[in-house]
Order: structure tokens, then C-alpha cells, then sequence
């Protein structure tokens, strides 16, 4: 068990554990936020349904925990690399042309990704679960109360402000290169590497990538949308 957490290959190994459960959460999420285009309500009675349930504060530890040891490995890896490379790191080289620039910023795309999770867990995880269990039945959304269940208002307030659309369009850019590399990667990690499978799985994340960014994409769109026609 000590070689998992010290050797290289190890610590690939748990970061590919640890990426591929959150980019099922995200495709989890995904969907579920797309009941708030189709009906608020619907997604409003889904928040209350996971709120703070056993299993909801579960499944969130879980994920911060993962989060957590996906972030630590991959700092401790970046810092390898670069301790390994020494003062060639410096040295202009050639990239092959089969190497993708995700590829090569991986660790900074992550970077990205976390300080966009920053922001939305202070938009919504912090005054919706959070709220939840810290006793509170309504918090402060703009000008009035609401209730940490209310997802669909949330969603609302927030995506109605064009900076912040902007910025989670442009995170949800980054999103998608992070995850189109990062899901294959993950795989080969775990042994599909061969010739005729990592071609599928390179397209396989593409699409996965894709289907989930735009599924977010479209909520952020929709609801912007929504509110220059006042229709919410």
C-alpha cells in the first residue's frame, strides 16, 4: 500500500481513480441541472430531495476528499517532474506533434478548473447545502431571502449577470480540455494503452467532454437568455 502513495506510477494511479469518479459526478450534475431548463420546479424539488440527506453529506465528503488527493498528486508530481528535469526545463525543445497542448498544461488547466470551483461553491454549495447545515432556512440572494433549496434561483441571480457568464463559459472551455485529456490519460493509466484502444478512448473523452460542457453550457445560456426576456 506505501508504493501506491510513493512511487509514480502510484500516484498516476490515484489521480486517474480520483478524475474519472468526478467526471462522472460532473455528468451527474450536468443532468441534473439540465431539469432547470426543462422545469425549475422539478430542479428546485431535487435540491431539497439531496439537501443535507445522509447520503448527500456522504457523497460530498467523498468528492472533496477525492478532490483533494486528485489536487495533492498532482502538485507533487508537477514538483517531481520539474526537480527531475532540473535546469533543462529552461532549454527550448521541440514538442512532437502527437503531444497536445492539454497535455503539456495540465496541471495549470487544473489550476483553472479548481479556482472555478472556488467560485461556484461560494455561489451556490456554500449558501445551498452549506446554509443547510448550518440550521439556516433562508439566505441572502441579492436584495432578498430565499431558501437554500431554491436551486433554480440561484441559478437565476447568478446567470443573469453577464461577468459571470462569461466566466464560467470561459471555465467551461478550460473544463473541456482538462477533461478531454484527462479521461484517456486516466484509462491508459489503468492499462488501456494499446494501439488499437487509446484511439477510442481519445475520441471517447472528446465526446464525454463535449456532452458535459455543453449540458452546463446550456444552462448558463438558457438562463441568461431567460433573463434578458424577463422570462424568469
Amino acid at each position: 500500500m506505501t508504493n501506491v502513495f510513493t512511487s509514480s506510477i502510484g500516484k498516476k494511479l490515484i489521480m486517474s481513480i480520483t478524475g474519472t469518479c468526478m467526471v462522472l459526478f460532473l455528468l451527474f450534475h450536468m443532468s441534473m441541472n439540465i431539469v432547470a431548463i426543462i422545469k425549475p420546479a422539478w430542479y428546485d424539488s431535487i435540491c431539497a430531495f439531496l439537501g443535507v440527506n445522509w447520503y448527500a453529506i456522504i457523497g460530498t465528503l467523498v468528492l472533496a476528499g477525492g478532490f483533494g488527493l486528485h489536487i495533492l498528486f498532482a502538485l507533487i508530481l508537477t514538483l517531481s517532474n520539474r526537480k527531475a528535469r532540473g535546469s533543462n526545463r529552461y532549454l527550448t525543445t521541440t514538442v512532437p506533434g502527437q503531444v497536445s497542448w492539454a497535455s503539456q498544461n495540465m496541471f495549470v488547466l487544473g489550476l483553472i478548473v479548481a479556482l472555478g470551483l472556488l467560485l461556484h461553491f461560494s455561489q451556490f454549495w456554500y449558501k445551498m447545502q452549506f446554509a443547510e447545515l448550518m440550521g439556516n432556512h433562508e439566505v441572502m440572494l441579492g436584495e432578498k431571502l430565499v431558501s437554500p433549496t431554491s436551486g433554480s434561483a440561484f441559478i437565476a441571480y447568478y446567470f443573469s449577470n453577464i461577468i459571470f457568464v462569461i466566466a464560467y463559459l470561459v471555465w467551461l472551455g478550460v473544463l473541456w480540455l482538462h477533461i478531454s485529456h484527462g479521461f484517456w490519460s486516466a484509462l491508459q493509466t489503468t492499462g488501456w494503452n494499446n494501439e488499437i484502444w487509446l484511439p477510442r478512448l481519445k475520441f471517447t473523452a472528446k465526446i464525454f467532454a463535449t456532452v458535459i460542457c455543453l449540458g452546463f453550457a446550456a444552462v448558463v445560456i438558457a438562463f441568461y437568455v431567460k433573463s434578458i426576456l424577463g422570462c424568469c
